[in-house]
């Protein structure tokens, strides 16, 4: 009897051992190497393993060895692909993985074509011929994409381009208004110049590639560069034009949707589930920025309407708040409209946008600064609840004490830097993106002095910023479609590749597990990003 009892603590004590281990480790594993088409080992290749029922896709680059390793995977069923610019292979279906089981696949690329829709905005503007149209398309229409999702991913006459444009110029009516910023002139220039580049008879040869310039504006890639990891969820609908991914206090995600469909979306990280709210504006919103606030709230910008929103999280419906318009301009953005929104504990609404405004839900009653300044871009609060923010027209930073209400501001020393997302370091400084200026500024408040850092590459255009937990700024180069993480301390920056053409990252928000979040609203996903040398939890993939 006294074995028998024995023998089932011993069992009992093992089934305890086996449930204790698979519960510290964080999933499988999938492994491989990845050679070129004469069979040497391929350095930077993304290496994809989508999980098919939660669309959660966690991405690696292959390394110097050609080798790569995909962490953390929950079990289920996977679509393992290869995506590498010229190359191609064939993708490995209905991967059935079991917790903590090990796989291992191996991939031959071929030879294949670079696409146009592959390429970044600043190859584009190399590669493409001069035009009225050309410059149209990159001064007016990059409000939410670029050209790689939605020109060089289709072929269509030139009443389709007529058609298409139009379109645009209905939706986002707030920005390109008829007669004032884009005129029936210029929407037939850019119809005229889409059909001939991507229209029956393309002027384009089929693949960039084969023009003679185009391998000038490839740019390599350090080994240091190739073990970031990222992970991506797919919007629930087509055309969110996700702006951003921002936490909340339960592990949340809120995203901002700039489309048409006029809606905000929480995503629950751990299964991809997203739900939709939607704003009860007529027309398109533009829902620019979405941020949960300490009381469980989430307070929303609506560009397109010169709104603030918020979002109540016992009803779960969004109220409404309509700023007033400058005589003369209403609905339109010179008039006014709303971008970036942050807090003071009181509860103090700010917003970026025409002007920057001040909202206090308490009075109900909006006040504006920085009227003159043409358009205020960013907005932060410092460790003093002080408000920062940049005035990209004006070429300035300024400050606005929340005690006094006064404004103070700084000149940008870079002409025509454009400063656009701001940042306040954890040393205390000031890091603001210089769009134009291709450099990071950083700004001393008690010297009030500027110190600015050339960024690599031929046009960094440095958009979102964000601090991750080591102290280091990345930023999104919106031109050339790449990720840069600076070191404020020495200047030096790594760049990394992003496993998509058309990023439009706008802001990077780090979680409490130090991931980085984003949106890239032209591919209609949202994740996050770290480095795969960090052996934390935070690597694992929907956690």
């Amino acid at each position: 009897m006294r074995s028998s009892m024995g023998l089932l603590s011993r069992l009992v004590g093992f089934l305890g051992w086996i449930v204790f281990a698979a519960s510290a480790s964080y999933g499988a594993t999938i492994t491989g190497t990845v050679k070129g088409a004469e069979g040497a080992p391929f350095q930077g290749a993304f290496v994809e393993a989508r999980n098919t029922k939660s669309k959660i896709t966690v991405i690696v680059l292959s390394d110097t060895t050609g080798h790569y390793q995909i962490e953390n995977l929950p079990a289920g069923n996977y679509r393992v692909e290869i995506k590498a610019k010229g190359y191609r292979a064939d993708a490995r279906n209905d991967v059935a993985l079991a917790a903590d089981q090990n796989a291992a696949f191996d991939f031959m690329l071929q030879q294949g074509l670079v696409h146009w829709n592959e390429i970044s905005q600043y190859q584009a503007k190399q590669l493409w011929p001069p035009a009225k149209g050309k410059d149209l398309i990159f001064s007016n229409c990059n409000i939410c994409h670029q050209f790689q999702s939605r020109m060089a991913s289709v072929t269509r006459d030139e009443d389709g381009w007529k058609d298409r444009v139009a379109y645009m110029r209905e939706a986002m009516h707030f920005s390109i208004f008829l007669g004032v910023h884009f005129s029936d002139k210029d929407a037939a220039d850019v119809a005229s110049y889409l059909t001939s580049l991507f229209g029956p008879d393309s002027v384009l040869p089929k693949s960039p590639a084969d023009m003679p310039k185009y391998k000038d504006t490839v740019r390599p890639f350090s080994k240091d560069a190739l073990n970031i990891v990222y992970v991506e969820y797919d919007m629930p609908g087509p055309s969110r034009m996700p702006f951003s991914a921002t936490p909340d206090k339960n592990g949340f995600l809120w995203i901002p949707g700039f489309g048409v469909a006029n809606k905000i979306t929480r995503l629950d990280p751990k299964s991809g589930e997203m739900v939709d709210f939607q704003v009860p504006n007529i027309g398109t919103a533009g829902i620019h920025s979405a941020v949960p606030a300490p009381d469980g709230s989430v307070w929303l910008a609506e560009q397109g309407s010169n709104k603030l929103g918020r979002w109540d999280p016992v009803t779960q419906k969004i109220t409404e708040y309509q700023d007033e318009y400058l005589p003369g301009k209403e609905g339109t953005e010179d008039g006014g409209s709303k971008h970036t929104v942050r807090f003071e504990p009181s509860g103090v609404v700010w917003a970026s946008g025409g002007m920057l405004s001040r909202y206090d839900p308490e009075t109900g009653k909006f006040m504006h600064f920085a009227k003159d300044d043409g358009y205020v871009y960013d907005v932060k609060l410092d460790k003093n609840n002080d408000v920062w923010f940049t005035s990209p027209f004006a070429n300035k930073i300024g400050k606005v004490d929340t005690k006094t209400l006064k404004v103070t501001q700084w000149t940008v020393p870079t002409a025509d830097a454009h400063p656009r997302r701001m940042e306040v370091g954890p040393d205390g400084m000031i890091y603001v993106g210089e769009f134009g200026g291709a450099k990071m500024a950083q700004f001393n408040p008690k010297t009030e002095t500027f110190k600015e850092f050339p960024l690599p590459g031929p046009d960094p255009s440095p958009y979102a910023l964000g601090f991750d937990a080591d102290g280091f700024l990345w930023y999104d180069s919106h031109n050339m479609d790449i990720i840069g993480r600076f070191d404020p301390k020495t200047g030096e920056v790594i760049e990394f590749p992003v496993p998509h053409s058309e990023l439009a990252m706008r802001e990077f928000f780090r979680d409490s597990q130090g991931r980085m979040w984003y949106g890239s609203a032209p591919n209609n996903k949202v994740g996050y990003f770290y480095l795969a040398g960090k052996k934390t939890k935070a690597g694992s993939a929907g956690n």
